[in-house]
């Protein structure tokens, strides 16, 4: 995550209160100058921090906390209350159109992802039951436009282009057919530069200009750092800009641009990018950055990326065969499939409060689940249904077949016996209500 420093420095400082017991306005000043370096040293704006430092040592010493034993949790709490005001309070979602389509036009410098994110964004709102058409309106770059119909292919979404007629034109003859054919959502891939010029942004205003675009988006890779509020400053200074999606913030960046860009531009950062597959897109929630900062976890984005991706059938039906001691190779090959969808191991566990640092710090075999995977699909029907008769020569085939060892083969058998041990403690009455909706959900496979 881009705040892994940052939030190793918080956590040292907090520490260290906490390790006080009662404080004194000296400590929460020491500690606001720790706090202070560690937020510059995380690229934020040097501006921003002091003020963000100033308004906290403020509403800790005015808040009489001093002599509270819990002072050291207070100053924790206005720290999250004011990261999370920093980075805008609450969500921002996009603005739709009274009529479709919603028209929302991307713009950015050359290589900031712009394209990419276009896909990732179309793929959002599909997944949210709209019709979203991809427009290619970037006619300069090489290959622009085939990156582009090879992004919509792969998000299952249709690109509108006109080869390198003038972008403004193609984008209007976009929003008509979109208006025809009953896409809501319109995506203008535009054209970037190098650095801000007044070509760019000529080219922007005219298809402001031409079609009503409801939502401009800054497309700003955090990797930039500090730049990176530079650049969404001119922009929004120069086109006047409705929001930001921050990409690569799941990347070894320090972070500042996210704890910046609102106090510099007043404009609020709506998605975030976290990877590099086309559903890494994230609704940008202050709240829940601000807990991840200071290693809370987010268990609201877990609770929705699990109730989003886990077929609730599925969960069900589970739980009913682990109650009645049928879980088989059949069921466990469903739940690793429901965990893939998920995202990475990693990503699900850092989610979780306290897990941060050590998920970070782990080595987690990413690859588990696919050998996993392997090992289950090389079984026959009849093997998978009754995975007792696995003797050593059916075992020695499976490895084979899967391209894994004998060794994991017997691994994989000695965690699915643990499992059946463990569940059979579920089918008393008293087990079966402590079966939660989610129960099935298998762990320790090596990760």
């Amino acid at each position: 995550m881009a705040f892994d420093n940052l939030s190793d420095k918080l956590s040292a400082v907090f520490k260290r209160l906490r390790s006080r017991g009662k404080l004194t306005e000296a400590d929460v000043k020491e500690a606001m100058r720790e706090v202070r370096l560690a937020l510059l040293e995380a690229d934020v704006n040097y501006k921003v921090a002091k003020d963000f430092t100033n308004s906290v040592a403020e509403k800790c010493i005015g808040a009489n906390i001093m002599e509270s034993l819990t002072a050291a949790q207070m100053v924790v709490k206005i720290v999250r209350d004011e990261l999370t005001a920093l980075m805008g309070g609450e969500q921002v979602r996009l603005k739709t159109a009274s009529k479709i389509p919603t028209i929302i036009m991307m713009c950015g410098l050359q290589g900031s992802g712009k394209t990419t994110h276009s896909g990732k964004l179309a793929k959002f709102l599909k997944a949210q039951g709209h019709r979203p058409l991809l427009v290619a309106c970037d006619i300069y770059r090489p290959a622009a436009i085939e990156q582009l119909k090879v992004v919509g292919e792969s998000v299952n979404v249709p690109v509108f282009e006109k080869g390198k007629q003038a972008p403004e034109k193609t984008a209007l003859e976009a929003v008509k057919m979109a208006r025809d054919y009953g896409h809501d959502f319109v995506i203008l891939d535009t054209a970037g530069r190098l650095h801000i010029d007044e070509e760019l942004m000529a080219e922007l205003e005219r298809i402001t200009k031409t079609v009503d675009v409801n939502n401009i988006l800054l497309v700003i890779d955090s990797m930039v750092g500090q730049d990176s509020v530079n650049i969404a400053k001119a922009f929004n200074e120069q086109l006047e800009i409705d929001g930001v999606i921050l990409t690569k913030l799941d990347g070894d960046t320090r972070g500042g641009a996210a704890l910046s860009v609102r106090a510099v531009t007043g404009k609020p950062i709506m998605f975030a990018g976290v990877g590099e597959k086309m559903d890494d897109l994230d609704e940008f929630h202050p709240d829940r950055m601000a807990s991840r900062i200071l290693g809370m976890g987010d268990m609201l984005s877990l609770i929705e990326k699990v109730e989003s991706e886990i077929d609730e059938k599925k969960a069900e039906e589970t739980a009913r065969r682990l109650q009645e001691n049928k879980f088989d190779m059949n069921d466990l090959l469903d739940q690793f499939k429901q965990i893939k969808k998920m995202g990475s191991v990693k990503s699900i566990l850092s989610m979780m409060p306290g897990m941060e640092r050590q998920v970070r710090d782990a080595d987690i075999d990413e690859r588990a689940l696919l050998r996993t995977e392997a090992i289950i699909t090389s079984m026959t029907a009849k093997e998978r249904a009754k995975p007792d008769i696995l003797n050593a020569s059916r075992r020695r085939r499976i490895a084979a077949g899967s391209g894994t060892s004998v060794e994991e083969v017997n691994k994989l058998m000695r965690q699915y016996e643990q499992m059946k041990k463990m569940f059979k403690q579920f089918s008393s009455p008293k087990g079966k209500r402590k079966l939660g909706k989610f129960g099935g959900m298998p762990g320790g496979f090596g990760f």
